[in-house]
């Protein structure tokens, strides 16, 4: 291997080919759905080579059949779908989501799930990058169980905490993002979103050397399962039936054959009438008439 200022200009001259281009682009589109059109080339060429320099390689052909042998099929593969993958997040992202769900969505949901057997609501944030989304949403949940409390103290005893009246899912293909979702500590910036009564709330304020950070309460941490997960697994496998489910943004990134498969998947996942919450340049349009649309990029299983 080269060292010094001899390596840094060699490694800068490593180029992909179209026809290597096209191999990296059919794997990963194999391995995970994400669909590289021609001009994602340089992009690609980018981040992997990222990966040819943490492994001392010289060539992306090299790089592609190391990635292709059964032996690294558990750690480069997911490394480099780390690599490609794109991560782009906020607190109250798309806040009239967040409105729908607090207004109307929730007590739909909680008023049928009262009247049968289940007395936990269940919510899916899939894709979620690194964890702002699924905190979001546990602080929505919190502040509608909270406030149903409040409402029945007046009358008798709660017999049951808010936070245990629900659980989040929380799914994202990158390791990486997994692991910062799962610390939950952001820097000032990035909280600025979240309402002034939610951070006294929910937010913990660092000091000393993590002055302007800011960490979830465990409490709301403990209601959130990370995990990772691909969604063009054939089977969900999931072991529970959602009522809510919010994949926002993440489609775009698949064809449309993909894209069939996966929303026919999330409707089976859905219990009856429960709700599906997708990007706002995003549409089930001529993918998927199973869904009813109740409001913009909301809809709810039939």
């Amino acid at each position: 291997m080269q060292s010094g200022v001899a390596a840094e200009l060699a490694f800068k001259n490593i180029t992909m080919s179209d026809r290597l281009f096209k191999r990296f682009s059919e794997f990963i589109y194999k391995e995970c759905g994400i669909k590289l059109p021609p001009a994602k080339k340089t992009m690609l060429t980018v981040r992997l080579s990222r990966r040819l320099r943490a492994l001392g390689m010289n060539s992306f052909g090299q790089y592609y059949d190391y990635v292709c042998s059964p032996k690294n099929r558990s750690g480069e593969r997911v490394r480099m779908i780390d690599a490609v993958s794109t991560n782009k997040t906020e607190f109250f992202r798309e806040p009239a989501h967040f409105d729908f769900l607090r207004q109307h969505a929730l007590p739909d949901l909680v008023g049928s799930m009262h009247n049968g057997s289940r007395k936990k609501l269940n919510v899916w944030s899939a894709g979620c990058s690194s964890g702002e989304e699924p905190y979001t949403l546990a602080m929505v949940l919190s502040e509608f169980f909270n406030g149903r409390q409040n409402k029945a103290q007046a009358y008798a005893k709660p017999t049951t905490r808010p936070l245990d009246q629900f659980s989040i899912l929380a799914t994202d293909i990158s390791t990486q993002v997994l692991e910062t979702a799962k610390k939950a500590i952001y820097p000032k910036p990035i909280v600025e979103p979240v309402p002034t009564m939610m951070k006294r709330r929910y937010l913990m304020r660092g000091k000393g050397a993590q002055s302007g950070f800011y960490r979830v309460v465990p409490e709301l941490r403990s209601r959130i399962n990370f995990q990772r997960f691909n969604l063009i697994n054939e089977d969900f496998n999931l072991g529970v039936i959602m009522d809510v489910i919010f994949c926002r943004n993440v489609i775009i990134y698949f064809d449309r054959q993909t894209q069939i498969k996966l929303f026919e998947k999330f409707y089976n996942q859905l219990v009856p009438g429960g709700y599906l919450f997708i990007g706002h340049s995003e549409s089930l349009h001529g993918i998927n008439d199973r869904f009813r649309l109740v409001a913009n990029t909301t809809y709810r299983k039939t």
